[in-house]
């Protein structure tokens, strides 16, 4: 039987700007010697939202650039979203960003002092930047899961991720105006979904951490 997580959901709304993109195209072709190929593009269990597929991209077959062995065809065409991820230069933030969405992944050491939810200063200066993104891209969703390591209970690290979830809730909806525009997933995983190995110190301290996505809609 999977832990159980603990779970909120609240509302608040929108300002800031927006991540880069990278979206690739890949190609699918015909076969046989030097044939080119063809330009194509909460109450669940995830820890993370889905993202959606770019819609596929229009391919001609007849186009003259293409150049296919004498009774090959075109494979249908793939769009592959392309993951970009950047992190700071200590590895305490790191961004995912992907055509459909942005996520940030928040060590907790440099947010919350050890086995605690208050956030430091340098969290309210990293978590108002991110509130400016979430509004410039009109989010209308974010989620904001919180998560520790493997040591201790369970039961504690459940209560723990779900409290600095929601310290990170709390302070993110001072920057957006509660019209209701914008609805919050706020979770508590405990060590559910690691990113890293247990086993060591350096493991652990990137699976102690708190995720916030949210869905890009402006295309820049």
């Amino acid at each position: 039987m999977r832990p159980a997580t603990a779970r909120r959901v609240v509302t608040s709304a929108a300002r800031r700007r927006a991540g880069a993109v990278a979206l690739a195209l890949l190609a699918a072709a015909a076969f046989g010697p030097a044939a080119p190929t063809a330009a194509t593009a909460d109450d669940g269990p995830d820890p993370a939202p889905s993202t959606a597929s770019s819609p596929p991209v229009q391919v001609d077959p007849h186009a003259a650039g293409l150049r296919l062995k004498a009774g090959a065809t075109l494979a249908a065409p793939e769009v592959l979203d392309i993951e970009t991820v950047e992190s700071d230069s200590a590895g305490d933030e790191r961004v995912s960003d992907t055509p459909a969405a942005v996520t940030f992944d928040l060590q907790s050491e440099v947010m919350f002092t050890k086995d605690s939810a208050t956030l430091s200063a340098d969290a309210d200066t990293r978590l108002r930047a991110i509130a400016d993104e979430i509004a410039q891209q009109h989010a209308t969703w974010v989620h904001v899961f919180g998560f520790t390591d493997d040591l201790g209970t369970h039961a504690h690290g459940v209560v723990l991720s779900k409290q600095r979830a929601e310290a990170v809730y709390t302070e993110l909806a001072k920057d957006l105006p509660d019209d209701g525009s914008i609805q919050f997933d706020v979770r508590g995983y405990a060590e559910q979904y690691p990113i890293a190995d247990n086993s060591s110190e350096a493991g652990r301290r990137q699976n102690r951490r708190v995720e916030i996505t949210f869905p890009k809609t402006t295309g820049e």
